[in-house]
């Protein structure tokens, strides 16, 4: 198998949010987990950090983004 993007999870401090699926994101973040879980030491039944991982995955890849958040905002006049 391929390796995956997210192989663990960080163990950092969270913030709480509340955050709704289609159901079938939800069925393919489980069997993500299951994946993570089967290639880690650690299982990653926790799918609110693995969804935290994988958002912040996207964010660091995402190039217009990263562009974004290195030029400063033109101001409103």
């Amino acid at each position: 198998m391929a390796k995956l993007k997210i192989s663990e999870l960080p163990d950092e401090k969270p913030v709480k949010i509340t955050v709704e699926l289609p159901a079938n994101v939800f069925r393919d973040l489980q069997t993500y987990a299951e994946a993570v879980g089967r290639h880690s030491d650690r299982p990653a039944n926790d799918l609110g950090r693995l969804a935290s991982a994988m958002v912040a995955r996207f964010m660091a890849t995402d190039r217009a983004f990263a562009k974004s958040k290195r030029t400063p905002a033109l101001k409103a006049k």
